[in-house]
């Protein structure tokens, strides 16, 4: 049911945190507060590393809470958690939808059960009995050796590795395992990179598609967030029909881990043309070389309007 919103409204940012992607949290938290103020709003800013903002939001108890956090801690259902507990609307999905896309893993256990396309793929879990040799016998036999390693709970790119080779498997696999006690390995897919923002709450309304192009090996963390390693080109230059096909995913990617407020589903473009679905953001980065203001911007929203647009799906939980 939708809140009767106060004539100024009093936003609370949360920013920062403690997870790998602080950095990035810090710069959109501060691109968000600033939109918010630009709009009449009263906001207060938290960096979720200090605890005590637990304190000032059960005494302050503002109308809406904006989380700006990304990965742990903030965009994994904890924060979600917390502000439910203190009745507090807030931007973006609920507990389970934040746990179920924050995870790798189980966000494609899930498209595999609505029939999204999704690459073949295997999950190492360290362990004491996790018999790494063998493991990467069976990636080689059923992925190939040219595979992605992923953490199954990082963003960013963080801890990610693409190989071509079975001896870099070892040490990718490492590399992922000091981030992450669950590892997903996929098989590698060739093609242009994707991405579709959803917002809406039950009206759902696709953002125009991006596709991207790195300066670098792949769309890894410096591509991500540093000016001028990434262009984005909207509407993605793969014709209408693929543009269109990856809107409607990008909406049935939101309904089947049950994403609110807004989302972003980005996807790999075989040579066929046909798409294959990555993951799930619902807490998407609002930097300044961020994808959604770009996709928003294309679609007429300036940034303030897409902040205040995404405050106001919140008060509609």
């Amino acid at each position: 049911m939708q809140q009767n919103a106060p004539e100024v409204l009093r936003v609370a940012v949360l920013k920062g945190g403690t997870s790998a992607e602080r950095e990035v949290s810090l710069r959109s938290g501060e691109q968000v507060a600033s939109a918010l103020r630009v709009s009449g709003c009263e906001v207060e800013e938290f960096d979720t590393k200090d605890t005590s903002f637990i304190d000032k939001l059960v005494a302050d108890k503002p109308d809406v809470v904006y989380i700006a956090l990304h990965g742990r801690g903030g965009e994994d259902g904890t924060m979600q958690g917390l502000l439910e507990i203190l009745g507090i609307p807030y931007v973006g999905s609920g507990v389970l939808a934040s746990s179920l896309a924050v995870d790798k893993v189980m966000s494609k256990r899930f498209y595999e059960q609505a029939g999204l396309p999704t690459a073949p793929y295997l999950v190492a879990r360290q362990s004491p009995d996790f018999d790494q040799s063998a493991f990467i016998e069976q990636t080689v036999e059923l992925l190939g050796e040219h595979v992605v390693i992923k953490p199954a709970t990082e963003g960013s790119s963080i801890g990610m590795s693409i190989i071509t080779s079975k001896d870099e498997l070892a040490g990718a696999l490492e590399l992922a395992f000091s981030c992450d006690k669950n590892v997903l390995v996929e098989k590698y897919i060739a093609g242009d990179e994707l991405t579709v923002a959803i917002i809406g709450n039950d009206q759902l309304v696709p953002l125009p598609p991006i596709e991207i192009t790195a300066e670098g090996a792949f769309y890894d963390y410096e591509s991500k967030y540093q000016a001028g390693q990434s262009h984005h080109f909207i509407p993605a230059r793969l014709g209408e029909e693929i543009n269109l096909k990856c809107q409607d995913l990008g909406i049935l990617a939101h309904q089947v881990l049950g994403c609110r407020g807004i989302s972003r589903t980005d996807f790999i473009i075989d040579a066929s043309g046909s798409p294959w679905i990555l993951e799930t953001n619902t807490l998407p980065g609002m930097t300044e070389v961020s994808l959604v203001p770009d996709a928003a911007r294309a679609a007429g929203y300036t940034f303030p309007q897409l902040c205040m647009k995404l405050v106001n799906l919140a008060l509609e939980k």
